[in-house]
């Protein structure tokens, strides 16, 4: 069984093809398309790149495309991409301004292309909606909430990732199994050993801590849209709901464009003034930039908050896990998160962290009661494994 796992950006369009023939799951071939003006010739051309690598006759070699599509209105999970789903998907857009219209148009054009190859969505919240419902809710009015304006969560396939892999390196394979269900039976499988307790921090162009226990995510610091938890990019992430209106009476500009400023110049970008690539900021802040050093201690000091946050809500940690392009790279920015947290007992060793960079690796001491773990993200592996899963229930 051969699975295509699209990832749709507004000008990029990047794939890995997974068999997963024999029992074996392996990656048959992995590319990306940047600066891409024409999304019909973008697929022709990753048709064509499958072809000659081999990895594929044609199309009908496909069993389905899986795509990491965001947020839905009503819909989460693993499913099929009917025109049901693609309107809910449409009806979000105004949360999902960046995500949703890049992938809404690539899954038309992909169902144009190959009519008869299923197309199936797993959407970033599914990791979230089996938390307790004090972890989804808002303090709004009921008409609010029942207009859907709650507590969604975001970065589902990676969070995922971390849960199965995290407790398969910390020797609980009953864990790893239940986190690998979970779409499945709701996380009904059941765990043999005491609880395994995991604060998995994606930290990357967007940010999220979630808090893991047992392999299911039990609250998260992204909320209703990807502009909230830790600062992001270049949006801002948690704001005060009475700021806006504020803004806009202040400033003398619409919603519309208070919406813009947040979306396209807060953030890291807005903080630091030099850039929304940490990288960037980094070495700004090195250079004397008192707004990118500031960038840099307020994204700590939202991490820091939310870490602190599930590791009370789970009553300690096993492990800490840090993934993602900020998370599997920045030796200084996960030092400074972990920092002065003795009494916690997470003790980083110096010397692991700052050689650990774009690989699996245990960068805490001895002596740390907390495990602190850096696993690089695999979102594509889950869409293409939950494809395959929703396929093989469909036959059923």
């Amino acid at each position: 069984m051969k699975i295509l796992v699209a990832n749709l950006g507004s000008t990029s369009l990047k794939w890995r093809l997974f068999d997963f023939s024999n029992n074996a799951e392996r990656l048959l071939h992995k590319g990306g398309l940047e600066r891409v003006t024409d999304y019909s010739g973008a697929i022709e051309d990753c048709l064509a790149q499958l072809k000659r690598a081999g990895a594929i006759a044609g199309e009908r070699d496909l069993a389905a495309v899986g795509f990491k599509t965001v947020l839905a209105r009503g819909v989460s999970g693993c499913v099929a991409l009917d025109p049901r789903v693609l309107q809910a998907m449409t009806d979000y857009i105004g949360l999902a301004p960046a995500h949703n219209p890049p992938y809404i148009a690539g899954i038309r054009l992909f169902a144009q292309r190959m009519p008869g190859v299923p197309l199936v969505a797993l959407f970033e919240t599914a990791f979230h909606q089996y938390a307790p419902e004090a972890a989804l809710r808002y303090a709004v009015p009921p008409s609010w909430h029942d207009a859907g304006v709650r507590r969604y969560g975001f970065h589902g396939a990676s969070h995922k990732f971390i849960a199965e892999r995290s407790a398969e390196l910390l020797g609980r394979p009953d864990v790893a199994e239940r986190a690998r269900r979970l779409y499945v039976d709701g996380g009904q499988t059941r765990v043999t050993g005491a609880p395994l307790r995991v604060v998995s921090c994606h930290l990357g162009g967007s940010s999220s801590v979630t808090g893991i226990l047992n392999g299911a995510g039990i609250g998260t610091s992204m909320g209703m849209s990807p502009q909230s938890g830790l600062p992001q990019n270049n949006r801002v992430g948690d704001l005060d709901a009475g700021a806006l209106p504020y803004a806009v009476r202040t400033l003398g500009i619409t919603n519309e464009e208070a919406e813009r400023q947040l979306s396209e110049e807060a953030g890291l970008l807005g903080l630091s003034g030099v850039s929304n690539d940490l990288r960037d900021i980094a070495a700004a802040a090195e250079q004397g930039n008192a707004r990118a050093r500031l960038a840099l201690e307020v994204f700590v000091a939202s991490a820091r908050h939310w870490v602190g946050s599930y590791h009370l809500e789970l009553n300690g940690a096993d492990a800490i896990v840090f993934t993602a392009g900020i998370g599997e790279n920045r030796a200084e920015v996960r030092a400074a998160i972990c920092a002065n947290l003795d009494n916690l007992g997470i003790v980083l060793d110096p010397a692991r962290n700052a050689a650990a960079r774009g690989a699996e690796a245990v960068i805490s001491a001895d002596d740390s009661k907390v495990r602190v773990l850096v696993i690089p993200a695999n979102e594509e592996l889950v869409v293409a494994r939950e494809t395959r899963r929703f396929l093989e229930a469909s036959k059923n």
